[in-house]
């Protein structure tokens, strides 16, 4: 049944599925059962407002189940060593966004000093000040401002220290390049010879005084990826390398589908494998052996049976997400006066994160602490809510350290690899490595949400909206909003029971939301025999959003003749404090119904750029990726079990795919910087579904639209 929130109301759930609810503390019994209660139907869901977000990211609330909050205190975000090396402390993650180097520039240009001095030590939760967690789009315009403060009050701290040891007026003074300068005596001293390696003591201020971005040498530039040459080398190290003295390595028995409970499992042909111990608790069993391949031959060896029952499946899904009642007519109705009455379905099926790196985790137990080594975007969630209630202890005595992780997306906010590292290591008393294979990650992880969307809108004849009503059923709120000019638009999203573990994804629900709302847009200036980016200009007032659809559509050529056999599309959005336009051009197969992009303008404006080539790479990724969920990406499911769950029949974006794209920042300096990961790929499905109707003439109302290539219908 759904569940509607208040369309009065659109900040009660702005990010439904970013931060998910853990049931109460309890001993370990991971049960199959339980893990559905976790991540799967039922979903308990975290609702933060806005606001309350803010306060969590300022330290004005308590910040998690231990009551901490982000300290004020210098010294636990900045030091610096006596060789000059400073290094500074972040409880945010590095999963692919680059996010290390923009924070490195923030430091960099504040204090200021050379990139190359500043070390980052980042998602450990024993060094790190508490941090919610990598998500949202909100490092840059939160922890970037947060350690440029941090910069700001270290620089004026030194001043203050080389005024002392030199006896001058600190008005005589300056900082550049790791070093304090008197240019009336010509004396210099770096900053580490100045400080000693004692610790800075200072109070960081929401009110300190940094840098506009008009006056930036370092941010707002290129820097080149900090360490870029261990990634490419080969010689940085992610989550799955992690090795310890004496590690096992582990595998954990999985059930055949959803809502299977164990009901007798045989272990003798395991246990009698050279180095194998089998632990099982209740439904969980798992194996530990010296290598991975042991392990997996171990856990091969396992015959159980299981108790399942009759789950909903794909064919029936729309249709009970929406409670199971009638579904809302559909249809076009003209007025007298020249305007239109229309109201249409959407749908999107659930799709998977494929990450580059699958799950997972190293756990270690010594003097009754654990140490877990996992690839995560909420170290500190994981070690508060799903290590603490899991094995009962404090949260000193659980240390969660996150090393570079092979891609998120959102999908990697919770701890399972953790936890079962943690409870195979515990049962051994040896360090226990867990990686999760493709398949478990295709099937065990959570979803991106499927969703229903009904839209209802009325629209004058001379192309401005009078009325809007969109409902979201299951997929989330973010983005529901439109960023057009419609006098009181209703938007509603109505929580549903899912039937497969869900949860956030890149841009949350504002893909699907977007989708939904830009093709109805499409259709709507179809329908009134309107140019497409004419009817969004007569309805857009906002002048930010105004600029990148001016300087895409521009970029792009909208008003030049077509290339015969292809179609062009747009859509715009405005997402998480950044504005985006994207405007593309597919090719169709007669034949084959092959859907080719072939280029790809997009306009973004996030505020002020920290690192113009970085942001470009970040948008270039969200593209591609949005390809695969527009097209063909989908996960397929019956009766409990996910019947894709390969890379050979899941399709995800190829090199062959890849179009033509060109990314054209509109850099706001005179705008705070908001964040970029997400928003880039809000629009690019839309953008397709729209030039595709140009090109064939086909309306497409479903993601993904052209899975095996276009199919008329009938």
């Amino acid at each position: 049944m759904s569940e509607p929130s208040s369309s009065s109301s659109p900040e009660l759930y702005p990010e439904q599925y970013e931060l998910q609810g853990l049931p109460a503390a309890r001993p370990f019994r991971f049960r199959r059962r339980a893990f559905l209660q976790l991540f799967g139907t039922g979903l308990v869901v975290l609702c933060v407002t806005r606001r309350a977000i803010a306060q969590t990211e300022s330290g004005g609330v308590r910040g998690s189940a231990t009551g901490q909050s982000r300290p004020a205190n210098l010294d636990a975000w900045l030091q610096i060593a006596t060789d000059g090396t400073i290094t500074f402390f972040t409880g945010k993650t590095e999963v692919g966004q680059n996010i290390r180097t923009s924070l490195t520039q923030a430091v960099a240009e504040e204090l200021p000093a050379p990139i190359d001095s500043i070390h980052a030590v980042m998602g450990d939760t024993e060094l790190t000040p508490y941090d919610a967690g990598t998500f949202g789009s909100r490092s840059t315009p939160d922890m970037g401002l947060q350690l440029r403060r941090v910069a700001a009050t270290a620089r004026e701290a030194l001043l203050d220290l080389a005024a002392t040891l030199w006896s001058v007026d600190r008005g005589e003074l300056t900082v550049a390049d790791g070093k304090v300068l008197h240019v009336a005596s010509q004396r210099a001293i770096g900053f580490g010879k100045l400080t000693q390696g004692r610790k800075l003591v200072r109070t960081i201020s929401p009110e300190t005084t940094v840098k506009l971005a008009t006056e930036w040498s370092v941010a707002g530039t290129s820097v080149p990826k900090v360490n870029g040459r261990d990634y490419v080398s080969g010689r940085h190290r992610y989550a799955s390398d992690i090795a310890r003295p004496g590690m096992l390595f582990g595998r954990v028995l999985r059930a055949p589908a959803y809502g299977a409970t164990l009901d007798s499992v045989e272990t003798s042909r395991a246990e009698a494998m050279p180095g194998v111990r089998v632990v099982r608790d209740g439904d969980f069993v798992g194996v530990v052996a010296p290598s991975s391949h042991a392990a997996a031959q171990a856990v091969a060896a396992l015959k159980a049976t299981w108790k399942t029952h009759a789950q909903i499946s794909e064919d029936q899904f729309f249709h009970e997400l929406r409670g199971g009642g009638t579904p809302p007519e559909n249809g076009l109705v003209r007025e007298s006066d020249g305007g239109l009455t229309l109201k249409r379905t959407y749908t999107l099926a659930y799709i998977a994160h494929v990450p580059l790196e699958p799950r997972a985790a190293v756990a270690e137990w010594k003097d009754g602490k654990l140490t877990v080594w996992t690839g995560s975007q909420r170290p500190f969630g994981i070690r508060d809510s799903e290590l603490t209630k899991a094995f009962g202890l404090g949260p000193e005595r659980l240390r969660v350290i996150v090393p570079d992780t092979g891609s998120g997306y959102g999908g990697k906010h919770t701890g399972l690899a953790a936890v079962e590292a943690a409870r195979l290591a515990q049962a051994v008393d040896q360090p226990v490595k867990i990686i999760w294979t493709r398949e478990e990650e295709f099937t065990w992880a959570y979803f991106r949400p499927a969703g229903v969307i009904d839209i209802a809108s009325r629209v004058r004849a001379d192309g401005t909206l009078a009325t809007w009503d969109f409902h979201n059923y299951n997929s989330g709120s973010a983005g529901i909003e439109p960023p057009y000019a419609i006098p009181d638009p209703q938007t509603k999203f109505h929580r549903a029971d899912s039937p497969l573990p869900q949860g956030s994804y890149r841009s949350l629900a504002a893909a699907a939301n977007h989708f939904a709302r830009e093709s109805h847009i499409d259709e709507l200036a179809g329908e009134l025999k309107i140019d497409p980016l004419e009817f969004r200009l007569r309805n857009i007032k906002n002048p930010r959003l105004l600029a990148v659809v001016d300087s895409a559509a521009r970029a792009f050529g909208w008003g030049r003749a077509k290339i015969a056999g292809r179609g062009r599309g747009l859509a715009v959005g405005v997402d998480k404090g950044g504005h985006v336009a994207t405007f593309a051009e597919v090719a169709v197969e007669a034949e084959s119904g092959r859907v080719s992009v072939t280029r790809v303008v997009q306009a973004f404006d996030c505020g002020a750029v920290v690192n113009p080539d970085h942001l470009k790479l970040q948008l270039e990724g969200a593209v591609i990726q949005g390809l695969g969920g527009a097209l063909f990406e989908a996960v397929h499911f019956e009766n409990g079990r996910i019947l894709n769950p390969h890379m050979a029949s899941y399709r995800v974006p190829r090199f062959s795919d890849a179009p033509s794209v060109e990314i054209i920042l509109v850099d706001r300096k005179d705008l705070p910087s908001a964040g970029a990961g997400e928003t880039g790929i809000v629009t690019i499905a839309p953008a397709l579904g729209n030039a595709i109707c140009d090109a064939t003439g086909l309306r497409l109302r479903s993601l993904p639209m052209a899975p095996d290539g276009l199919r008329r219908p009938g």
